[in-house]
């Protein structure tokens, strides 16, 4: 932002609304305007082939197109209340303010059209005109019956009186009545012409007494001339205010022609088409022309109407010649018949016409936007500013805030004593400011007042955030977003930097942000009003509605005020929150007398009064509840009352609801219940609001309505049916005051004004059955079912009719790039809702299913109306619902992977996962979930990309992580993962195309992973009746779980020093926990305050198996070997020693041993003690407490179990080993004993423990516990497995595989297993009930120390941390880790009682080492495993003689091998020690391996060791040095050459497949390709990215055209051998370390233990604009040697204003520990 718009915006985020206005409009809206029957042929043409046009070319531009033509689908107005010119000219003028284009079109043909009476004459005008017809006494009568005097009009006012007031069967289209309904109209016609008549000739007389001036009298005469309208220039009307606006004379054809293209120079935007017809023929009589010409009452023409459309056309040729398109056209038989030629070419030319210079004034009107449009509606392609949005919002809340605020009328006091809290609060720490009140009190109009009030207080620097969070209703904002919004914009109004990482922040991080800013804010010196209305509006994630995010601790100079309803939940929280602390004001109840000047002032601004008798009905009713919303309403109707309105028609209830229910009824009467229903439910039932063309298309579509609207007549074109425009137009009018249009995305919705209306709407009219029905319109309406096919209808007394609704297409994509964002809103929910489960599958999901019984299910929400549509109707239905059609080819292809991906790219991932989350509420569908939980480990990644990720990388990433499912679900997953392959197969770029799933695929036991990045978790503990989930850290943090929705709901921040134990206090809802630097703390679990604090509760630097805190019903104990302490519940300390060896505590005692011999029982609060003398000394090694046992059994370091009970009875026994772990069972029954790799169980059976089970692992055993009902357990080891065993068998049931650490944590809670590693910062829950279909293919431990892949990927060999002196190996197609000295690996399966169960088990037998292994090569032709030890041997493993080992020998001084490097043709084998290089030969003998050498050695320079290096085919080796110094060393003769270095360690050297090129990488992620015959530098390609630069590994192409580069950024690269240029980024989750090339693509392995397999499919040409880097934070640049000349030439990625350093080192550090996106899943 700069210049002046800069400027703006900030005055905008300041919250100053001065001259703010609503952002551009992205709508065409055209008002059609033309006589009846005139010109309808014209206007049926148009519909069928202009409009469509029109609506394409503006959706290819992102603009919505709209058609309003009231004269459409009737052939005159049948109603009598005199309204039909006002609608016509509000139409135009909301089309002239929405449109941001053209806003008229006028039609004219030989009709001039019909010429209403005036409805309103001011008095003193009327009363001069019957004075002058007073000797007419007829006369006067007649205009005192038809205009009478309405006093409440301010001034008073004749108001011509309906119709139907004298001629009771006018609008009666009943077929019983025709007759009276004919000479009714006859009668009106005949009346309205004397009317006018008597009104011109005392108009004339007036004028020639001087009573009237000649201007005057013109408006009851055919002059052109007319008066400013009433509603822009009320006192320059000749009349006064409220008086004649037109020439009575004038037709609504005229009036509309003045206000579309004459008023305020508004040609611009409006286009004319006149018709002429040449030679009109009347021989054959007028009432052959009646459809084209005016025709008097008496059938004879209209003389004086055609002079004045003679006029009119003569101003139009005179005025408009830029915008008119002329034609002349002779009739055919007296019409316009489009079989014949020459009209049917009329008519085709108006169409052209019409769309020629339609869209080119579209074009016109956005060129001219230009800059000021936003982002293009639906668009994939375009980038909108990185902070529009808010200012957009804030924009919005800040308009909409001032409008409000000058509706308040009162409440003075109230707002002295909040303004006056606040300024005493300004300069002090506070609590925030709650504004609360009942329903309909006003509170959000008082905020909104006291915003206003307040900017005028403050200093011009203060800054005002306010969002009105009810004002999208029905939708409910996520306190997420709202915290995200409100910190962006205090950020950027007070000119702080956002935070980086704002958009991807967690709830609990979005918190602490919110409040570390406010505080940031007040020491800035800046003044901060925050005001955040109708709170009970948040939708209640996060468990927003219990306000943990709302700081009850306000810096000085930051208000905050907060609204919501007396009854809410909220305020109830709010009051637990605040305490007696609290600032509440409440908004009571009006009195009469605030009432009564609310009245007086609102009467007053709309130039209106009442009656003494209605103005005490107002206030009586209004004094029942007091409500400001209940006189609202009142007066909303009050405003139409005339002072001759019978008391009886008055609109009063004693409630808001009873006023509104009596609204609706009046409705009823007037526009049909069928109509007013069915509307106001569609605007209640949509998921965003409607636009108004959608409502009246869906309208269309529902059959009740259309029904009711030709109920006694036949449409005017029964092939072509629609609801009629006037319809909607006269109920909207009529609803003007409790409709409001929302624009978001700059695109005009529908909704009320008030959310009480909505459920009286509700209650009325939304049966199950009918909102069924309802939803099913919209949704056949989105699915675009309808558009192009005729659609059965049963109208009364016909058959079953078949017509065109007319309504639009719904495509996925309106243009490339360009995508249905309503479509995508709406359509899923309406599916759902409806019962279209099969739809929804085929849209969304993508899967095609036969069988429709799934409708019929019980969950629908809509049960009734589901079983009717699907049954084919009901009973008393009018006609049957069709059945439902398949979804078209076409909607089947936009179903699935592209919905997908265009949702999540248009509506955000967020918007998919929460209707895939409705979607499993109902569907009993297991793909779609597998679906929905593959998003859900996509979002991170996504979030990190705001949005803009291209199709390419979101096909991919499913792809990774769905395609091992592929061929077990078929139906949704098979054919997801099809579209994705076939896709990537056709992509016009360069992309890397999965080949295996190597990314963590949805499914399996693995349910949540719960992160809280504070270091790894060192301590658990769950409370049960809570539904908590407490754990400790490395990092001195206390987190708080939900596991009702597993969030994170408090973050208890203590000591920096590491949390060693958590207890839960579930009678109190409190937790203990204590840290390693001594402290005990107790905390509330749902305020998250600290209680107490203990310092020194226990000895510093303790290790957390060394130091025990135990709870019992009374007191605390902490203790270690040497010490224990003793609290009361309170911290009251009452006992401490440390003279004695604490074995444990029972209950309230301690159990201590004293000379080796002797047990103390120790009662601290009674101080009693019992001495008991062992039968054996006693030297512990662990202990265990068993408090309901009432005994501790302790290990002694002689091998002896001793079980102490508390009455002093012992009992020793032989234990097998010293145990490393050491715990009991739940019920106490069952002791478990670790040790190494061996868990044993042994049973307590009274004073003996019998051993009844071992269970060998692959690696040490860390943690374990057994369920509750004893009849599993469940294992933790170093091997990151999870195993679940059977205790009465010893069966392995299960293994559960996904953890990045060794799991050192354990807990078994409602089916779930909680897991937790001190490596790692997060907790996983894992479920024992899991769909074991769904299982997810193991793989090797993360972060093996050295490991190694065969071509195809189907076999893994790796060496592990935590023991470097054995190899194994894993079979990657089977899940199966076997020896390389057996005969095979060995997999067991084994089943547990559910026999669709199985788990592999990871048992084998092992290859020991002499010494650590240093490195792993693999020869992949001669499937040989090399092993380089750091004794300075090599291993060689034949693979095909697994049985066998060959050796190299260490050199003389044992020097380490450092690396191992084989030829491409693997005859050649290089070894790097310390000190010298060493040359072999790999040669074959009788079949069998054989190696020989050292063919040449190479001695090293002291300190350069290598530590990557590459063998070329003609005995020359290619090496770097940690150093970063690059060396080329011919074997051949002995000499070494030294290439450019690097500035860092090199870190990868790879040579191509044909010798041609080799490719050096470093720690700084530069790369440089040399080439090799002659040696030359050809590229040097340097990439910058977030973090972690350095290159891990590269492999060439089969071609060798292209080099795969794998990176600590966990990144894929693929880069152009030939010209250097990057070509394709993906990013992996985890640092791919090994590469291989296979196939058009490569295998590799990544630091996770996953295998990689890619096919990597690149163009012919690639594009020049091609840019790899769009997707990702990074720039990279190139810089190649001149091929036949020494220069250089350079290029670079354009990547403006990069900076790496703005992502804030706390990312880098997650990611850095993060091996997956499971580590923020939910």
């Amino acid at each position: 932002m700069d210049g002046e718009q800069s400027s703006g915006a900030r005055d905008i985020l300041r919250g100053r609304c001065q001259g703010a206005q609503r952002t551009g409009s992205n709508m065409i809206r055209i008002f059609i305007s033309s006589s009846f029957t005139d010109m309808s042929v014209e206007r049926k043409v148009l519909l069928e082939k202009a409009f469509p046009e029109v609506r394409s070319f503006c959706r290819s531009l992102g603009l919505v197109f709209e058609v309003v033509d009231l004269s459409w689908g009737i052939r005159t107005f049948p109603y009598g209340d005199h309204e039909v010119s006002e609608i016509f000219l509000q139409e135009i003028q909301t089309s002239q303010k929405v449109s941001a284009g053209p806003a008229f079109v006028g039609l004219l043909g030989n009709r001039y059209g019909h010429r209403p009476l005036p409805h309103l004459i001011p008095e003193k005008q009327f009363e001069v005109l019957l004075s002058k017809l007073s000797k007419n006494p007829e006369a006067v009568q007649q205009l005192q019956e038809w205009f009478r005097k309405d006093n409440n009009s301010v001034p008073p006012t004749y108001v011509l009186q309906p119709i139907t007031a004298r001629f009771p069967h006018y609008n009666d289209l009943r077929p019983e009545v025709a007759k009276l309904h004919d000479d009714d109209l006859l009668s009106w016609h005949v009346t309205e012409s004397q009317l006018l008549q008597l009104l011109r000739s005392a108009a004339a007389e007036a004028e020639t007494a001087g009573d009237i001036t000649a201007e005057q009298k013109r408006l009851f005469y055919s002059s052109g001339e007319t008066c400013p309208p009433a509603w822009t220039c009320p006192k320059a009307c000749p009349f006064g205010p409220g008086g004649l606006t037109f020439p009575a004379s004038h037709s609504v054809t005229e009036r509309a022609l003045e206000e579309g293209v004459w008023k305020d120079n508004c040609q611009m935007s409006a286009l004319l088409f006149v018709r002429e017809i040449p030679r009109q023929r009347m021989k054959n009589g007028a009432k052959r022309l009646a459809k084209f010409m005016d025709l008097t009452a008496d059938g004879l023409l209209d003389a004086e109407a055609q002079e004045l459309l003679t006029g009119l056309k003569s101003r139009l040729y005179a005025t408009s010649k830029k915008i008119l398109n002329l034609h002349c056209v002779e009739l055919n038989r007296g019409s316009i018949d489009p079989k014949r030629k020459e009209h049917a070419e009329y008519l085709d030319s108006i169409c052209q016409q019409f769309i020629s210079q339609m869209t080119t004034r579209i074009s016109e009107a956005v060129k001219l936007a230009g800059e000021d449009r936003r982002k293009i509606w639906g668009s994939t392609e375009e980038d909108e500013e990185e902070f529009d949005w808010v200012v957009e919002e804030a924009r919005q809340h800040t308009i909409m805030a001032a409008e409000l605020s000058k509706s308040l009328q009162g409440r003075d006091g109230l707002l002295g004593k909040i303004c006056l809290a606040m300024w005493e609060s300004s300069p002090v720490h506070h609590s925030p400011l709650v504004v609360h009140g009942a329903a309909g009190m006003g509170k959000t109009i008082l905020l909104c007042k006291l915003a206003q009030e307040m900017q005028g207080v403050l200093e011009a620097k203060a800054v005002l955030v306010i969002r009105l969070l009810a004002a999208n209703h029905p939708q409910r904002p996520s306190i997420n977003h709202i915290l995200h919004s409100v910190c962006l914009q205090v950020c950027l109004a007070c000119g702080l930097a956002p935070h980086p990482l704002l958009s991807v922040s967690s709830h609990l991080e979005l918190q602490r942000l919110f409040q570390n800013l406010l505080e940031e804010v007040s020491q800035q010196g800046n003044t901060l009003l925050l005001i955040l209305d109708s709170l009970e509006q948040l939708a209640d994630q996060h468990q927003a509605h219990q306000l943990r995010w709302l700081p009850t601790d306000v810096p000085p100079n930051v208000h905050l005020l907060v609204s919501m309803e007396t009854t809410s939940e909220l305020f109830a929280s709010t009051r637990l929150r605040l305490g007696a602390a609290g600032n509440l004001f409440e908004v009571e109840r009006l009195s009469r007398d605030e009432g009564q000047q609310i009245m007086e002032s609102h009467l007053q601004a709309a130039q209106r009064t009442l009656t003494r008798e209605q103005k005490d009905a107002v206030l009586q009713s209004f004094h029942a509840s007091g409500s400001p919303l209940h006189l609202q309403l009142i007066l909303s109707a009050a405003k139409h009352w005339t002072s001759f309105t019978p008391t009886t028609q008055l609109l009063l209830g004693s409630s808001s609801e009873e006023v509104m229910s009596q609204l609706l009824l009046k409705l009823e009467e007037k526009h049909g219940k069928e109509l007013v229903g069915g509307a106001l439910g569609c605007i209640v039932l949509a998921r965003r609001g409607l636009m108004e063309a959608e409502l009246r298309d869906v309208m269309s579509l529902d059959d009740d309505v259309i029904s009711e609207v030709y109920r006694y007549s036949l449409p005017p074109t029964p092939s072509l049916i629609r609801m009629p425009p006037i319809l909607w137009a006269r109920l909207k009018q009529d609803l003007q005051d409790q409709l409001e249009v929302q624009w978001t995305d700059r695109v005009a919705m529908l909704a009320f004004s008030s959310r009480l209306l909505s459920e009286v709407v509700k209650a009325r009219y939304l049966t199950p059955e009918r909102q069924g029905w309802i939803h099913r319109i919209l949704a056949e309406y989105f699915l675009g079912r309808w558009s192009g096919r005729l659609k059965p209808v049963a109208l009364p007394g016909l058959t079953l009719l078949l017509s065109d609704r007319k309504v639009p297409p719904q495509p996925l994509w309106f243009a490339p790039g360009l995508a249905n964002v309503r479509k995508l809103q709406e359509l899923p929910y309406h599916l759902l809702h409806a019962g279209l489960w099969e739809e929804l599958r085929q849209e969304v999901v993508g899967t095609i299913m036969t069988e429709l019984s799934v409708l019929r299910s019980t969950k629908a929400p809509a049960q009734k109306g589901a079983s009717m549509f699907l049954s084919g109707g009901s009973s008393d239905s009018p006609c049957p619902v069709p059945p439902v059609d398949p979804v078209s080819p076409g909607s089947v292809c936009a179903g699935s992977a592209e919905w997908l991906y265009c949702q999540s790219r248009v509506c955000g991932v967020s918007s998919l996962i929460s209707d895939l989350d409705q979607c499993s509420q109902y569907m009993d569908c297991s793909e779609t979930g597998l679906v929905r939980e593959a998003l859900v480990l996509m979002k991170p990644g996504l979030d990190i990309l705001s949005g803009h990720m291209d199709r390419s990388v979101f096909y991919s990433e499913l792809l990774a992580r769905l395609s091992s499912l592929a061929s077990t679900f078929r139906t949704v997953i098979g054919r997801l993962c099809s579209q994705c392959d076939d896709w990537l197969q056709t992509c016009p770029e360069p992309v890397l195309i999965p080949r295996s799933t190597f990314l963590q695929q949805p499914g399996g036991a693995l349910q949540h992973t719960l992160t809280a990045p504070h270091g790894g978790v060192l301590c658990l503990a769950v409370g049960a009746a809570l539904r908590l989930l407490v754990t400790g850290s490395a990092g001195g943090v206390v987190a708080v779980w939900s596991l009702r929705d597993k969030h994170l709901q408090q973050v208890l921040q203590g000591p920096s020093a590491a949390i060693l134990s958590v207890k839960i206090i579930e009678s109190s809802a409190h937790c203990l926990s204590l840290a390693a630097d001594g402290s005990l703390r107790r905390w509330s679990l749902k305020s998250g305050q600290q209680l107490f604090c203990i310092q020194e509760a226990g000895p510093a630097g303790s290790a957390p198996s060394a130091t025990r805190l135990q709870v019992s019903e009374q007191l605390l104990f902490v203790h270690t070997w040497m010490q224990v302490k003793v609290w009361k519940s309170d911290g009251t300390e009452i006992h401490s020693e440390d003279d004695s060896l604490v074995l444990g505590v029972l209950g309230d005692v301690v159990v201590s041993l004293h000379d080796l011999d002797r047990v103390r029982i120790f009662d601290p609060v009674t101080g009693s003690q019992t001495t008991v003398r062992l039968t054996r000394s006693l030297t512990p090694v662990i202990s265990v407490s068993s408090p309901k046992r009432g005994s501790i059994f302790v290990v002694s370091e002689d091998g002896i179990l001793h079980q102490i009970s508390r009455t002093g009875q012992q009992t020793v026994a032989e234990f097998p080993r010293l145990p490393s772990l050491f715990s009991a069972s739940e019920d106490e029954k069952i002791l478990i004993a670790g040790w190494e790799r061996t868990l044993s169980l042994f049973r307590i059976c009274g004073d003996s423990v019998d051993g009844f089970l071992e269970l060998q692992h692959d690696d040490e055993v860390l943690s374990a516990c057994v369920s509750p009902d004893s009849r599993r357990v469940v294992t933790g080891a170093a091997d990151q497995l999870i195993r679940i065993w059977s205790v009465t068998t010893g069966r392995l049931l299960d293994t559960l595989s996904g953890c990045s650490a060794p799991v050192t944590s354990l807990l078994l809670y409602d089916h779930l297993v909680v897991s937790a590693s001190s490596a790692a910062d997060s907790v996983q829950l894992w479920s024992l009930t899991y769909d074991p279909s769904h299982k997810p293919l193991p793989h090797i431990p993360a972060g093996s120390a050295h490991s190694a892949v065969t071509r195809d990927g189907d076999q893994v060999f790796y060496v592990r941390h935590q023991n470097q002196r054995e190899v194994l190996s894993w079979n990657n197609r089977t899940g199966q880790s076997g020896s390389l000295n057996g005969a095979q690996a060995e997999l067991r399966i084994q089943f547990s009682s559910d026999p669709t169960r199985f788990c592999p088990g990871f048992v084998s037998e092992r290859l020991p080492v002499s010494a650590e292994v240093s490195c792993l090569e693999l020869a992949q032709q001669k499937r040989l495993l090399l092993c380089g030890l750091r004794s300075g041997t090599v291993l060689i493993y034949p693979l095909a003689w697994p049985q066998e080992t060959l050796c190299i020998p260490p050199p003389e001084d044992l020097a380490p091998v450092l690396c191992l490097a084989l030829s491409s043709q693997e005859s050649l084998l290089a070894v790097a020690h310390w000190d010298a290089l060493r040359l072999f030969q790999v040669a074959t003998r009788d079949g069998f391996p054989a190696v020989e050498g050292p063919l040449a050695t190479a001695p090293l320079s002291p300190g350069a060791p290598p530590s990557h290096m590459a063998l070329l085919p003609d005995r020359r080796l290619l090496y770097g040095t940690a150093g970063g110094e690059v060396k080329l060393h011919d074997f051949g003769v002995g000499v070494s050459a030294d290439l450019q270095p690097h500035s860092s360690g090199v870190t990868c050297v790879t040579a191509s497949n044909w010798g041609t090129h080799a490719l050096v990488g470093s720690q700084d992620a530069t790369l440089r390709l040399w080439a090799l015959d002659p040696v030359a530098l050809d590229h040097t390609m340097e990439y910058q990215g977030l973090f972690f630069q350095g290159v891990l590994c590269a492999a060439f192409a089969d071609s060798d055209r292209f080099v795969f580069t794998g990176s600590q950024d966990r990144t894929i690269k693929v880069w152009d051998v030939a010209s250097g240029k990057l070509l394709c980024v993906q990013f992996v989750y985890s640092p791919v370390v090994r590469m291989l090339t296979f196939r058009n693509g490569f295998v590799g392995l990544t630091l996770q233990g996953r295998v990689v397999q890619e096919a990597f499919r690149c163009p012919d040409r690639v594009e020049p604009d091609h840019n790899p880097l769009r997707n990702i934070k990074a720039r990279y640049r190139v810089t190649s040697r001149e091929k036949g000349g020494a220069g250089q030439r350079t290029c670079s990625s354009d990547l403006q204003d990069f900076n790496p350093a703005q992502f804030s080192l706390n990312l880098v550090s997650m990611l850095s520990s993060r091996p997956s996106s499971a580590c923020v899943l939910l």
